[in-house]
């Protein structure tokens, strides 16, 4: 790994430097100890890819992950993971450095309510962190050993759902939303008021696949609960996609020069030997 970052580092592409933890296997089973481990770990990737090229573009980065006492088997969406987050999240600011989490991780074997509850737990703690890279956001199960497709769409959901909520409150319309308050006076209502009918679509997040109709209107529909709901999005985006066209001149001298770099760049065994 040290031989690709000092690759990646000579021609200035940034890298992140991201030690996997797996509490009390590969670090103490210690919330605090595993950060300080993670930390040294972290800022010794870091000072090494200035060592190699100064100013190369690094990202302080990690996965974060706990150990079953029980079975040795990985564990996400527990509390010490999201701790741990907000410890990594204080100390980047005190660096001055951006840093990378992962989001919406669990170890549930099926998309079911285990797999909600721990990617929940997980991407508010990433998104209250305060970070500034967050990969692995949509699909992960079994703690990453397989992809659910119905799962994917639905942490994209909930994904645009974090993103409106850390944009913060909207104070644009204060004044008119405060003004209708006096137009409809005690025992009114404002559907029909001009200020919703200009804002219901931005007023509030509106999902697609979380359902939250009533319990008559949810029958009436079919009685589908998320994970079919997600599937049938699923299949409805694979047969609606188009492969995005390029034109044909543009992709032979692409493929040109991919062949032509792939001659004229050493390979990674080669650039080692330079150092």
């Amino acid at each position: 790994m040290l031989g690709a970052m000092r690759a990646f580092c000579k021609r200035n592409q940034p890298v992140l430097c991201s030690p996997f933890v797996l509490g009390g296997a590969n670090t103490p089973a210690s919330t605090a100890a595993a950060v300080a481990q993670l930390n040294a770990e972290a800022l010794s990737a870091l000072a090494y890819t200035q060592v190699v090229r100064k100013g190369c573009p690094a990202i302080y980065g990690h996965y974060l992950s706990t150990v079953s006492m029980k079975s040795g088997a990985p564990m996400a969406g527990t509390p010490e993971i999201s701790l741990m987050n907000f410890m990594i999240g204080q100390m980047a600011r005190y660096y001055k450095v951006p840093w990378r989490t992962s989001n919406t991780l669990g170890g549930a074997k099926t998309f079911d309510a285990q797999a909600g509850y721990e990617s929940a737990s997980t991407m508010m703690a990433a998104l209250l962190s305060g970070a500034n890279y967050v990969w692995h956001s949509a699909g992960w199960n079994e703690a990453g050993m397989h992809c659910s497709m119905a799962k994917f769409v639905v942490d994209a959901e909930q994904c645009a759902m974090g993103y409106r909520m850390m944009e913060g409150v909207q104070w644009g319309d204060f004044d008119e939303a405060l003004a209708a308050v006096r137009d409809i006076g005690p025992g009114g209502h404002y559907l029909g008021h001009p200020h919703t009918q200009e804002n219901f679509q931005q007023a509030f997040f509106m999902p697609e696949l979380f359902d939250n109709n009533s319990i008559e209107q949810w029958i009436a529909d079919g009685s589908k609960e998320i994970n079919e709901r997600a599937l049938d999005k699923v299949q409805a985006l694979l047969n609606a996609y188009e492969e995005p066209t390029l034109d044909p001149g543009i992709d032979e001298a692409l493929r040109d020069y991919i062949t032509r770099r792939e001659r004229e760049i050493p390979a990674v065994d080669a650039l080692n030997d330079e150092y």
